[in-house]
């Protein structure tokens, strides 16, 4: 079976040194979305821009996203799961700490947070980082239970991204094709145990982690 592979960046994009940008080139059939302002958070356009392009692939699709592009993939795999093969999201955003036009700047408004959908049905991983200035760990872990989605503890490793020190990173790489041979054995009927075994079992990945 065919994947088309999206890759999604965050607020204000994924320069060179990005691991996304180090990922795309080593994976089949892989694509940026390209047409997202990257310097305006706002949700719905993001999520629009994507299913666009989840429309004009003839084959289904994973996602893989970083920070508030993980807020749009969500929101576009609810309105696409029939053409939705996976999704891993790493480091997701808080909804909580955005409205409808972007960043919230008072308590006041409304967050995203009413927005994000429920059980997203398809195969999945989130990657959370303990010390992640864009979302708690704790609040991570909740959104990968209500999402349906595999947990991923990443220690302490800020905001999985360029600042962090995260620019090539193997690791994604192993997650990616995990995900892939679990979306292949799936279609098999036969259950998928995660292919990459590499974090220590936590109060939070416990029992979460075995199968995808």
């Amino acid at each position: 079976m065919s994947i088309r592979i999206l890759s999604v960046p965050g607020y204000k994009g994924s320069g060179e040194r990005h691991w996304q940008t180090w990922l795309e080139p080593q994976l089949n059939n892989c694509q940026r979305i390209d047409t997202i302002d990257w310097n305006r958070p706002i949700l719905h356009n993001w999520s629009k821009e994507i299913i666009k392009v989840i429309d004009s692939c003839s084959e289904k699709v994973l996602l893989i996203a970083h920070s508030f592009g993980c807020l749009a993939s969500v929101l576009a795999t609810e309105q696409r799961r029939h053409k939705v093969a996976g999704v891993i999201l790493v480091a997701p955003a808080d909804p909580e700490r955005f409205g409808l036009f972007g960043y919230k700047e008072s308590e006041a408004t409304a967050s995203l947070a009413s927005f994000m959908p429920e059980n997203l049905n398809v195969p999945g991983i989130l990657i959370a980082s303990r010390n992640d200035p864009w979302m708690s760990f704790k609040h991570g872990w909740a959104w990968s239970k209500r999402w349906g989605l595999t947990f991923v503890d990443a220690g302490l490793s800020g905001h999985i991204n360029v600042e962090s020190g995260h620019g090539p990173w193997p690791l994604i790489r192993y997650i990616t094709d995990s995900l892939l041979d679990s979306i292949e054995l799936r279609i098999k009927g036969v259950p998928a145990m995660l292919s990459y075994p590499l974090f220590e079992s936590t109060e939070y990945n416990k029992g979460n982690l075995a199968y995808l």
